[in-house]
């Protein structure tokens, strides 16, 4: 069966955070892992563990402290998620969204999504920030998608387009305001693929995707951004690089196919 949830459970969630907050959130950002202390920088702070939220899923991964902190950064009223949920950990993917439907309904209009993740491209170093221009939901592909069962019409449509769904005009802004504060040599654009995990990527799994066209790699955000796009958020997305994928990282197989001869059995 399907085990979802209804507009109901999202609006209960909401109503019980704007009545313990004065702070009315534009943006919304998902902390990935070891981005957490954003939410630190906060001001004026409400924060409330995910324990303690109705209907809020519970987070279970190190470097995830579980907290919603809602504050002000630069002038802008936010909420910051400190610590996300992921396919792996046994969460539907539906819960692993459920924040989002709320965000939407606290009044949230721009989500902003980071992430850990491996490099599969020459030009990416630990390090480096990419920003995210387009996506390979690896699970959505496969038919794991938190749109599966019944479409709620009051979030969006049944079959939403994916075709836009990092905002091309926040790229833009984002770029240029890497060129101000003089990194622009540690950011570029690329593209992101989300895998279940936990495990890290086989090196033929690695060099499948760098085939494909993907720049990282991590497990995690693609489901989130389905959701935001869905209910009409706009979305921004970065990825902090901070490994290199195992078949881009490590010596090439010194076999050489000559060699292979006495890896087979006899009568093979």
């Amino acid at each position: 069966g399907y085990y979802g949830y209804d507009h109901d459970d999202y609006q209960k969630t909401a109503d019980w955070l704007l009545s313990q907050t004065k702070h009315r959130p534009q943006v919304a950002i998902i902390c990935g892992s070891g981005l957490g202390m954003l939410a630190d920088a906060l001001k004026c702070q409400d924060a409330f563990h995910y324990t303690d939220i109705p209907g809020f899923p519970q987070s279970t991964v190190q470097g995830h402290a579980g907290r919603l902190v809602f504050g002000e950064l630069k002038g802008k009223t936010c909420v910051c998620m400190q610590g996300r949920f992921h396919m792996y950990e046994g969460h539907s993917l539906c819960k692993t969204t459920f924040p989002v439907r709320v965000f939407k309904l606290l009044g949230v209009e721009t989500l902003i999504v980071t992430n850990a993740a491996g490099s599969l491209a020459d030009g990416l170093k630990p390090g480096d920030i990419m920003i995210i221009k387009d996506h390979v939901n690896f699970p959505g592909l496969g038919g794991f998608n938190p749109l599966n069962g019944p479409n709620d019409d009051k979030f969006g449509p049944r079959f939403p387009a994916m075709s836009a769904c990092y905002n091309p005009g926040l790229r833009c802004l984002a770029m240029d305001i890497a060129k101000q504060q003089g990194v622009a040599e540690l950011v570029q654009e690329g593209v992101y693929a989300a895998v279940g995990g936990p495990n890290f990527e086989t090196i033929a799994e690695a060099k499948l995707m760098h085939r494909l066209g993907v720049d990282a790699v991590g497990m995690s955000t693609a489901p989130e951004v389905v959701v935001a796009v869905h209910c009409g958020l706009r979305v921004f997305g970065i990825s902090l690089i901070t490994n290199k994928a195992e078949a881009f990282s490590s010596p090439p197989n010194l076999l050489s196919a000559r060699d292979t001869s006495r890896c087979r059995s006899p009568g093979i």
